[in-house]
This record gives C-alpha cells, structure tokens and sequence, in this order.
C-alpha cells in the first residue's frame, strides 16, 4: 500500500468527497481551494505524485476528469441489496444481504459523467428539473437517442433527429416547446442518455 503525505491525503480525500457528493471530481482551482488557496502548479505536483504512487489517473486536456485508482480512498458506488421482495406471489423473507453496484445496471463506461436536469423540456420523457442524468461521453449518436448538444456555447438536452440537407433537429419532449433545427456543423455532440437518477 503506498504511503501519502499529509497534503496528499488531503487531495485524496476531497476528491472522493467531491466525487461522492456531486458525480464529478473537482477543478484544479476547487483543490486549491481546499487546500487553503494554494497555486494550480501545486496541485499539479501533488496530482502527478499521486498519479506515480498509483493512487490516481488523470486525462490530458480534460478537466474533472481524475479517476481514484486506491481502493481505500475510491468514492463508495455500491448500494446494499437486503434481499429479495414479491411483486407477484408472497416469498419467503430474505435476510442475505450483498452491495450492488449500479454501474453493472446502468451500463457506466469509463467517462460517463453525471449531470442535474435544469428545466422541464424533457418532461415527456420523464426527465424532470432536478433530475441526475447519466450521460456516456461520446461525439456521435444515433437518430432518436436523447443527447447532450452544444450549441453557441450552450449546452441542452435533446433528442436529435437527422433532416435533409445536413440538418439536425433537436427535439423536445415537452408539447409546449417547438424544436431547433440548425446545420450539423453548429452541433457539438457531447454525450448520449444512458438513464436518470430521481431523488425522492
């Protein structure tokens, strides 16, 4: 198990925190943040001695985007199943108890991200203001799937349709709201829908 420095468990600690509270894992200037406003080129060395202990893995160019590789610092994902209850015929109670990860059902790849739904343009979908969505990251998609779009710097949640001449219209599932058709060049695909978390 490797051994950390006192500010190197800082780090690892409020990145799982972060992750475990909001899907993501913190900017550079959050960490510095944290750490009592220490410089970008700080946290940067203590990123890279973490990534040489093995204890994280980070993507070039991309922000957020440190995966926590050290069991022991890894955000939680498992949720405890107690057993097992009829929807049909009573069943015998069940007292096994096992954690289920809800990547295994949700079919999370590495990259999917988490966001929180804005608004009701999806609400037809089922998709409603306050919503987690789970997005894979990808930069295409498929006619009818429901995808994150950038446009002019704006990023939406729409389902995209293919038209003629190049077009894409980005559909709402909302009766109320008309859609945007726009040439495929002002498009930037971003993600696709994977499933919505609702907090009750």
């Amino acid at each position: 198990m490797p051994t950390y420095t006192a500010r190197q468990h800082e780090v690892l600690d409020f990145i799982r925190r972060t992750q475990q509270e909001r899907g993501i894992a913190p900017t550079l200037e959050e960490i510095g943040g944290e750490l009592g406003g220490i410089s970008r080129v700080s946290v940067l060395d203590h990123l890279r001695a973490l990534e040489r202990k093995g204890a994280i893995r980070r993507k070039a160019r991309e922000s957020r985007a440190i995966e926590i590789l050290d069991r022991d610092f890894a955000p939680s994902k498992g949720i405890p199943l107690q057993g097992t209850i009829a929807a049909g015929q009573p069943i015998l109670e069940v007292a096994d108890r096992e954690d289920v990860e809800l990547q295994d059902f949700l079919g999370v790849t590495e990259g999917s991200y988490l966001l929180r739904v804005r608004g009701d343009s999806m609400i037809d979908d089922h998709i409603c203001d306050g919503d987690l969505v789970l997005i894979e990251s990808t930069r295409t998609a498929r006619d009818g799937e429901t995808v994150v779009a950038v446009v002019d710097d704006e990023v939406t949640l729409k389902r995209l349709y293919r038209e003629a001449a190049g077009k894409i219209r980005l559909q709402p599932a909302n009766g109320t709201m008309e859609p945007r058709v726009l040439p495929e060049q002002a498009i930037g695909i971003r993600g696709v829908l994977r499933g919505v978390i609702r907090r009750t």
